[in-house]
This record gives structure tokens, sequence and C-alpha cells, in this order.
């Protein structure tokens, strides 16, 4: 029987589970999963960043098709709601109500103004991916929602860590999960700012 360490980084077979769902019939490893991910995230990224947004228009309806256009050429799942539940996020016939919850947040947050724009996009990045609302793909959707927000507010994207791939193991996913940690368990959001405005 073969294990991870049997394979090179990114030869991972695929499994059953990952395969559910699965457009591409090229697709065998994680790496080529993530460069089919990637190629369809960059459509998205182009269509995200090259309209006018105002928050006051976010929805969940918008956020939904944020995620069908990210992986609507990758998962025939994409940019619906995830059915059952798992390891982390909250349960699954909770999302509806979380995600319209944390809009209708960040509508008042943006209104009277309570935190400066990058603190409103961080923690609505964090919400979102605590709330995981997705079969995968949260922590990028989380992301680039949170670009199109901050930009909304008239800031600059964020860089994220200076534009690590955050779906590699490595000190930048690792900085980052440590992050999201520490606004789970504190609610200190200082980390999680930082990493989001890191640079080269």
């Amino acid at each position: 029987m073969s294990t991870l360490s049997d394979h090179p980084k990114g030869a991972t077979p695929l499994t059953e589970e990952d395969l559910d769902g699965l457009i591409p019939t090229w697709v065998a490893t994680r790496a080529d999963l993530n460069q089919a991910e990637q190629r369809n995230i960059a459509v998205a990224a182009v269509w995200a960043y090259g309209r006018r947004f105002r928050v006051d228009t976010l929805t969940q309806e918008w956020l939904k098709d944020l995620h069908r256009r990210m992986f609507e050429q990758v998962w025939r799942w994409a940019g619906g709601y995830r059915k059952v539940d798992t390891n982390i996020g909250d349960p699954w016939y909770e999302i509806q109500t979380s995600v319209e919850q944390l809009v209708l947040d960040v509508h008042e947050q943006c209104s009277n103004e309570v935190w400066p724009p990058d603190e409103i996009a961080v923690r609505f990045h964090h919400r979102l991916v605590s709330i995981h609302p997705f079969r995968n793909g949260n922590g990028r959707h989380a992301r680039l929602a949170a670009d199109v927000i901050v930009m909304g507010l008239e800031q600059e994207v964020f860089p994220w860590g200076a534009g690590a791939e955050l779906t590699d193991v490595g000190p930048a996913r690792e900085e980052y999960l440590a992050a999201l940690q520490t606004a789970d368990r504190d609610g200190n959001y200082s980390d999680l700012l930082a990493f989001a405005r890191q640079s080269a």
C-alpha cells in the first residue's frame, strides 16, 4: 500500500472523495487539481477586480456567484453551499443564516465606520472562513471576497503574505493559519491584519 510519503510533493493521487464532482478528466494528482483551480480562479479574479463594487450591494447571492466563477470549470458543485457537516465550520443547516448575518454585519460596520476598512475586510474574511460554507476553496474564496470588499472601501487589495501560495504547506501558510487561530482564540486580529498587508 502506498502512503503520502511515497509520492513527491504535488504528485499525491486524488481519493474517490476528492474526485466527487470533478469536471476536468485530465486531473489525477493534487498538483493537477491545484493547476486547474488556479486557472479558473485567475479568470474569476479578472471578473471580480474589473467591475465597480459597492459594499452595500454585498449579498449571499454575490458570494455564491463569486465561488461559482472561481471553480465552475473544476467542480460541478461550485457556488453551492455544502450539505454535510465537516470537521470545521458551522453545521451545514446553519450556513445560510450565518452568511446572511455576516452580510448584514458588514453593511452595518461600513455604514457606521465601526473599524477601518482593512479591519472590516479582514474580520469578514475570518468569519467567512470560520463558517466554511463550501465543500472546498473556502480560504481562497474568502480572500478574494475580502479583496473586493476592501477595494469597495477605496483601499488597495491585500497582498496576503506577499502573494504566497497559501494552499501549499510552508511558512506562509503556517503564519496565515496561526493568525486565523489567534483571531479564533482571542478575538485579536492584529496578526491577521499584518499578514494580509504583508508585502515583499
